[in-house]
Formats: structure tokens, C-alpha cells, sequence
């Protein structure tokens, strides 16, 4: 297949038996649930981008294993340009949802799980990669979306996994046998699990000696018999049941989290990546964090975008437009939104082939990256709901506005520019809500803080990767100082 269509994803996830809760209640089809669809869209349009001949250069690639042509969100990063045109695909993917696509996760699983599984064998004499590399033919061929599990529930974070009082608190093996392993334990924040083929577990910190059974990699159906999910809350999530187009802001896109719980998982060793092999847990989580980190310089810039966009037509709408406060606003929108991206394509610029082939981020600017994201979404949120004014909070619902009396009176007050339908500045404002405050601000504004990491860790990586001595040796140098 290598190139699936966005009828034939969908409908490859109608023949998956997913086990999803929600509300106390198990859901019967996710595919057509209505909080869930949105987000079942968005990945959709991972698969129809692709089709598109006016994006195929930055949605597919060659696949270096095969020589097709394949989903960019299947490929192994083969050069810095191939780095850089993910970050493009992002953006764009963002520009067109506004909201989480959800492939990003397992694409930059795969890419740190080829390299860290290529040098473990070459170190301890193992076959991991040779099982990894059966594996991500098999997606390739099948197009599959992938979904990356890192982060476990962690229990109390004083404490490493071996020495929690539930040893379920980090994803381990129970059991080893000829045939493979079975696991227990959980998975958080699971970016669209649910409209995945495929999960991919990974480690989530830099494991010691005693906690060997803990460092376990592998990959299992996303509907495996001992996998099942529960599905998160977003605020505003419910506006989707109410058969509201206006009061959702984005009717057709979302995103998606969810707990993934191992309830004795049995795992074949065929996709077994790694089982005990502690000592490179942190190249692992180094790896497919700094990966994670460049993506947000692109999906969230490009879901920056919209929200800038939804912002600059409400000051249109309200007759501000020209106001010489609102325009700066609005550049330093733009100045906030393309440092993020600046910052995605300059760790892919900078980035290294490693010794699998693929080809690595700077780890340094990627922490960078992920760095401003955790500030600069919350200031562009500021400045859009700044902009969009009180109104935002406090309008009325599509029911109001749609009904025969109290609909006229809206319509008469809830205008603004005269030769601009009311109802366009009602769904302006709307967007502005979902992205900074609804479903979407799950995937924007909460993830730009908590994704791929939070702040901390991006700073525990800055200051291991600055080089501190390097900088002081220059000083030195310039400063005449001789030791």
C-alpha cells in the first residue's frame, strides 16, 4: 500500500476493537463518537495532505529502505533537509487544523528507537535493531500511525521505579518465556492513541542497574487484548455533543489524550526492542525527547498561526483593525510565533547523521525550542484574548442565536462592524475561545508547557549540553587569562 487515503484510515480503524472509557461508560464506536471524531479528522488529513500534489514534497518521502514512496510520518530522517521538511509538514498540518495531528509522537519514536537500537547492538552483541527494522517495514507498507509511549504515571517522583510502593507505577516485565514478555502499568497523556494502528513504548527516564525490568521498548497493536484506554477530559469537550457547529470554534479538528493501560500485555520478542538494557534508557529518552522538542517548532507555530489569523479578524470585525495598539499586538504575535519556528528549523539545520544513518537534531537548540514553546504560546494567548475582548466569554450560545426571537436581539447587539454578519464575529470569537481556552488549548497552550517535557527538563538538558567550559575557555582567551 505505502500511501493509505484518508477513506481507507478511517476505515482501518473501524475494523480495530479499541477497549476506550468514557464518562463511566465504555464507548462502543470511537470512530463516529462525536468528542472523538474531531480528533480522527485531523490525522485524516495526515493521510489526504499527502495525496495533495501541491504538499507532496513535504508530506511524503523515499523511504531508504525500499526506495517507494512513503508518509513523511513513516520515514527515518535520511539528511538535515529531510529534518527541516518535518518541521515544514508540521506547520502546515497545524495551519490546517488548529489543533494536535497526532502522528508527530510516533514519528519521532521511531526515529530515536532506529539509531539507540542500531548501537546497542553494536555494543552488546544484540538484534534489536534487525526486529526494529521488520517492524518500520511494516509500517511503512501499511502506513500505519504510530503512537510513541513515553511517559509513565510516576507515583511519587522521589522515588526511582524500583522503589515504589506499586511497582505498576512505571511500565515493567512480570514475566519472560520463550515466546516473548508480558508488561504491566500505564502510559499518560497518550496524543491520539485511539486513532493509532500501533503503539511504540518507550523508557521514560534514565534507568539504573536495579531497575532493569523497567527498561523495556517494544511495539504492540494499539487494540492488543490487555491494552485499554480512558479517555481525558478537555475542557468545553461536552459543546461537542451538543450538536453545536459555532460554540465549539473548531467543529471539524481536535486532538486527543488518554491513559493506556497494560493489564498483562503479552508481548511476542519479535517486537521486543529492548528488555533490561538500563544502560541506555537515557540515550533513548535524550533521543526521542530532543526529536519531540523540534517538532513543537512546527506544529505549534503553525497552530500559532490560526489563532493570530482568528485574532487579527476580530479587531477587523470589532473596527479596531487599524488601531496602532492592535497592530503591535498583533506583530508581537507574529515576532513570538516565528521565533518558535525559527528555532524547529534551526536544530534541524544544525543536525548530524548518527551511526544507524539517521540523521539527529542539535539536541541543544532543540531544548531551545521546546524552551520558548513553553512560554512564548501562553503570551500569544495573552495578546489574542486581549484582543478579542470580553465578549469572548461571555456570548451566547448557537441555541440563542439560532432561535426566532432572542436571535434578532443578538443579532442587533452582538454586531459589530456594520457590513460584517454578526455570526462571522461570533465564530472569530469562538475560534479564539477553543484555541486559547477550550479542547484546542489542550493541544496549544497546556502541551506547549507539559509536551515532550516540562520546563525543567529542557533546562537540565541546556545546561548540559551548553558547554560551559567551552565558553569560559574563549573568554579566557579574549580576556588574556592564562591558567
Amino acid at each position: 500500500m505505502s500511501l493509505m487515503t484518508p477513506e481507507q484510515y478511517e476505515e482501518s480503524l473501524r475494523k480495530m476493537k479499541f477497549k476506550v472509557y468514557m464518562f463511566g461508560e465504555q464507548v462502543k464506536n470511537p470512530v463516529d463518537h462525536p468528542i472523538i471524531r474531531p480528533s480522527m479528522n485531523s490525522v485524516k488529513m495526515t493521510y489526504a495532505l499527502a495525496h495533495d500534489p501541491q504538499y507532496e514534497d513535504l508530506m511524503t518521502a523515499t523511504s531508504h529502505l525500499t526506495g517507494k514512496k512513503i508518509n513523511r510520518f513513516c520515514h527515518l530522517h535520511q539528511s538535515t533537509e529531510d529534518l527541516i521538511k518535518k518541521v515544514k509538514m508540521q506547520r502546515l498540518l497545524g495551519q490546517m487544523t488548529g489543533s494536535c495531528f497526532q502522528r508527530c509522537v510516533g514519528m519521532d519514536a521511531i526515529n530515536a528507537l532506529d539509531s539507540v537500537t542500531y548501537e546497542m547492538d553494536q555494543k552488546l552483541g544484540t538484534d534489536y535493531h534487525k526486529r526494529f527494522t521488520k517492524f518500520l517495514l511494516m509500517a511503512q507498507e501499511g502506513d500505519f500511525t504510530i503512537d510513541g509511549a513515553m511517559t509513565d504515571v510516576k507515583g511519587d517522583r522521589s522515588l526511582p521505579p524500583s522503589k515504589q510502593a506499586d511497582p505498576d507505577m512505571y511500565v515493567h516485565v512480570v514475566e519472560k518465556n520463550e515466546k516473548g514478555i508480558v508488561v504491566r502499568g500505564a502510559k499518560a497523556h497518550q496524543t491520539g492513541a485511539i486513532n493509532s494502528h500501533w503503539v511504540l513504548v518507550m523508557p521514560t527516564i534514565t534507568m539504573g542497574k536495579e531497575d532493569a525490568d523497567y527498561a523495556v521498548s517494544f511495539a504492540a497493536p494499539a487494540d492488543a487484548e490487555g491494552i485499554f484506554y480512558i479517555y481525558g477530559r478537555q475542557s468545553c469537550d461536552t459543546r461537542k455533543l451538543e450538536g453545536s457547529e459555532i460554540d465549539v470554534g473548531n467543529a471539524m479538528y481536535g486532538g486527543h489524550e488518554a491513559l493506556m493501560v497494560f493489564d498483562n500485555l503479552f508481548v511476542p520478542w519479535e517486537y521486543v526492542f529492548m528488555c533490561g538494557e538500563y544502560e541506555f534508557t537515557g540515550m533513548l529518552v535524550e533521543r526521542f525527547a530532543g526529536y519531540h522538542r523540534q517538532s513543537y517548532g512546527g506544529c505549534k507555530a503553525g497552530v500559532g498561526d490560526v489563532l493570530i489569523g482568528a485574532a487579527a479578524l476580530v479587531a477587523e470585525y470589532n473596527g479596531v483593525d487599524k488601531a496602532s495598539h492592535i497592530r503591535d499586538k498583533l506583530i508581537e504575535m507574529i515576532h513570538l510565533n516565528e521565533t518558535l519556528y525559527s528555532c524547529g528549523i534551526a536544530c534541524s539545520a544544525e543536525g548530524h547523521r548518527t551511526a544507524s544513518g539517521t540523521y539527529l537534531i542539535d539536541l541543544l537548540l532543540a531544548n531551545v525550542c521546546k524552551q520558548n514553546v513553553t512560554r512564548f504560546p501562553y503570551e500569544i494567548c495573552r495578546l489574542a484574548e486581549d484582543i478579542a475582548g470580553g465578549m469572548m466569554v461571555t456570548m451566547a450560545s448557537e441555541k440563542d442565536l439560532r432561535h426566532p426571537e432572542i436571535g434578532q436581539v443578538l443579532a442587533k447587539y452582538l454586531k459589530g462592524v456594520s457590513d460584517v454578519p454578526f455570526e462571522h464575529r461570533c465564530r472569530a470569537m469562538r475560534l479564539v475561545e477553543n484555541l486559547t481556552l477550550g479542547t484546542a488549548a489542550v493541544g496549544y497552550r497546556t502541551e506547549s508547557m507539559h509536551g515532550a517535557g516540562s520546563p525543567q527538563a529542557q533546562r537540565i538538558m541546556i545546561a548540559r549540553q551548553g558547554n560551559l567550559e567551552h565558553k569560559k575557555a574563549i573568554a579566557k582567551r579574549i580576556a588574556g587569562i592564562k591558567d
